[in-house]
């Protein structure tokens, strides 16, 4: 026997899970931040080389306004460099004019003829000239003998055009690293101030959050869910939730099967999805109440509705099909029960009889009268059979006379009643004559001389079933309300079911085959159904021609 495999190890989890608030906060917190830092360095990055590239359009600038003072490039050309010399002198001037670190002016040798550092001036200068004197503006980040600093080159040319010299400029580079520096207390400010607006709306949020999520961890509000899903899927009650708007917002398997729906129903609306009925009044809320009944399909269904916080509901459904055939068995049951009692009653006054005739000797009398009993009771089943070959069909209405003539009503069948034994579906058409059948005793009893009628006739492949009863009949205003579930004019059953679903079920049944169910006038009074059930009988079979003609059946008293 191979070991059992081993039991997967859950993960440890040191302490208890994080909440959502605190989860929530900590993660926006840390975006926050994250956003706010990366903002600053992007915002610091252009802004540094904005100064750089300032610096040395100014240097630029001031190295053109110096090459276009011709004092200069006379001077240059007549003098010699010296320490006091005018070239030095109007070099020097510009330079604390202009807040510039150095101005230098030079020969075709780069040779200076000025310079801060009047040490220098006669002197090679360190950075090469060569573009400047060769008729070529130039700006530039570059080292010299005064440090680091942001440099405009531009030629010296003289009266004809000719390049004599170069002007160089330099803007001191701690200058632009202060205005640099002078902007970051500023730009930091703006960051704190939006991390601090972007700290408290996460809180808020955070907040909203814990009290939506009942302050549950993450992993508790996953496994919530993965709970609710197996429990919705796994129970044996349809479940139905909708949304404010009424569409469907789930729907459980069991919901699913009961209402004949798919999966793809979640997120249509209802009345969309179940058609204009009983099902989607109840369901929608327009039909208020507990323990509500109504019919889809074939099934007959328990439905509650419980209003949710947001607008929506949730409606549970429980299959009542089962418990109400049931309820109307026990009815039948007890019906017949009723009937045998009175049955059991008459036999007894029979027999009596029959004692009676046999202690005074009358035995050709006895058996003249235990023949008429026993024909009466024979005649009636062999004129049902006669006419109704279905044996399911057949044995309801050998019952249901009986019990007919029990309660002083006499059923019979019509001259034109015949029906062949190709039924598709016995057990529906059961199902239909029986209704019919108990809702005309229900209304023709009472009375003498209660009379019901019953019709079965095949055309081609369709059953026309018509059954008419003596009793008051049904107003023209409620021949369509009385095929609606819950509509009765009769007290509750003993067994506490509910009336109202048989003539909803005879509709359904006849609807779901493609035919159709109405009520009218009978031509000698009182109610007259009729039921239409297309393809309600196979096409093999003997036809109507090959069945045998039967005389009328009844049975009253």
């Amino acid at each position: 026997m191979s070991a059992p495999p081993p039991t997967p190890r859950r993960p440890r989890r040191f302490g208890p899970p994080q909440r959502v608030f605190s989860q929530v906060l900590l993660m926006q917190l840390a975006v926050a931040t994250g956003v706010t830092v990366l903002a600053t360095g992007l915002f610091l990055a252009p802004l540094s080389a904005q100064l750089d590239d300032e610096a040395m359009h100014r240097a630029l600038a001031i190295a053109q306004s110096t090459a276009a003072q011709p004092e200069i490039t006379e001077s240059l050309l007549s003098t010699i460099p010296a320490p006091g010399g005018p070239v030095q002198s109007a070099a020097e001037r510009i330079r604390r004019s202009t807040g510039a670190e150095y101005v230098v002016v030079m020969d075709r040798h780069g040779v200076r003829w000025s310079h801060p550092d009047t040490g220098r001036i006669g002197k090679v200068v360190s950075t090469d000239p060569s573009e400047a004197l060769a008729g070529d503006e130039v700006m530039e980040i570059d080292r010299g003998t005064l440090g680091r600093s942001a440099r405009g080159k531009v030629p010296l040319r003289g009266d004809t055009g000719r390049v004599v010299g170069a002007v160089s400029v330099g803007i001191a580079y701690d200058s632009v690293r202060a205005r640099l520096l002078a902007a970051i207390p500023g730009l930091l400010a703006y960051a704190g101030g939006a991390l601090a607006v972007g700290a408290l709306a996460a809180y808020l949020i955070s907040r909203r959050l814990q009290r939506q999520t009942h302050d549950l961890a993450f992993s508790d509000i996953s496994a919530l869910l993965a709970e609710r899903e197996a429990m919705l899927h796994s129970i044996r009650e349809g479940v139905v939730a909708l949304d404010p708007a009424g569409r469907v917002r789930l729907l459980n398997d069991e919901a699913q099967r009961l209402l004949g729906l798919g999966p793809d129903a979640a997120g249509l609306p209802l009345d969309e999805v179940l058609g204009r009925g009983r099902t989607a009044d109840v369901l929608a809320g327009r039909v208020v109440g507990d323990d509500l009944l109504t019919v889809r399909g074939s099934r007959v269904l328990l439905a509650n509705r419980m209003p949710t916080a947001d607008g929506g509901a949730v409606a549970t459904l429980r299959d009542r099909t089962e418990l109400e055939d049931l309820g109307r068995e026990l009815d039948s049951t007890r019906g017949l029960i009723d009937a045998l009692r009175a049955q059991d009653h008459e036999h007894a006054n029979r027999l009596h009889t029959l004692l009676g005739l046999l202690e005074l000797e009358m035995h050709e009398d006895a058996m003249e009268f235990v023949t008429e009993v026993v024909g009466v009771h024979r005649a009636t089943a062999e004129q049902v059979t006669e006419k109704v070959h279905d044996p399911l069909l057949a044995a309801l209405l050998v019952g249901k006379t009986t019990v007919a003539a029990e309660r002083g009503v006499s059923l019979r069948l019509a001259p034109g009643t015949l029906l062949p034994d190709r039924l598709v579906d016995p057990r529906g058409l059961v199902t239909v004559v029986g209704n019919l059948v108990d809702n005309a005793m229900d209304a023709a009893a009472g009375p003498s001389g209660a009379l019901i009628e019953l019709e079965l006739r095949a055309e081609d492949r369709t059953v026309v079933l018509r059954v008419r009863d003596s009793g008051p009949g049904v107003p023209a205003g409620q021949r369509e309300s009385i095929f609606t579930e819950g509509w009765s004019t009769k007290e509750l059953p003993a067994h506490g079911g509910k009336r109202g679903l048989g003539l909803a079920l005879v509709r359904k049944l006849a609807e779901r085959q493609g035919g159709s169910a109405a009520v009218g006038m009978a031509p000698g009074g009182g109610a007259e159904f009729t039921v239409i059930l297309p393809e309600a009988l196979t096409g093999t079979g003997p036809t109507e021609a090959d069945l045998p003609e039967a005389g009328v059946m009844g049975v009253g008293r």
